[in-house]
């Protein structure tokens, strides 16, 4: 499941506090992929701007990676940010039901839900 909202803020703004807003909800950015470049770069250009910012909160990398290896296929966590119809878009992945799909203690599944919450937090915070 694909978690996304619109929201009324240009995507270069976006571009230029996602750094900032991430550090205040206990993430740090590691990369930031600019598909359009790449793809170009690679001779396949693409219309959308579309970037991808991976970001990591150790604690919750620390306790997920311990207690289900498997979950590392959906870390670190991304935001991407993108137009759609000349509204920026941000969009994670609904950890939801990865986290209710396999068998932990709920205190854990509680842990990772937080997190979870922290990165909606995020792409909400443009809203106001």
């Amino acid at each position: 499941m694909i978690y996304k909202v619109k929201i009324k803020q240009n995507i270069e703004t976006v571009k230029q506090e996602l750094e900032e807003k991430a550090k205040a909800h206990g993430f740090s950015i590691l990369n930031v992929y600019e598909f359009g470049q790449r793809m170009e770069d690679k001779g396949f250009p693409i219309k959308k701007n579309i970037t991808v910012y991976t970001l990591c909160n150790p604690r919750g990398a620390q306790q997920a990676l311990s207690q289900i290896a498997e979950i590392s296929v959906y870390l670190p966590f991304r935001i991407s940010v993108f137009e759609e119809d000349g509204v920026t878009v941000l969009a994670i992945i609904g950890i939801e039901e990865i986290v209710n799909a396999v068998d932990v203690d709920e205190r854990f599944k509680s842990f990772i839900l937080l997190i979870h919450e922290n990165l909606k937090r995020i792409i909400h915070s443009w809203d106001s």
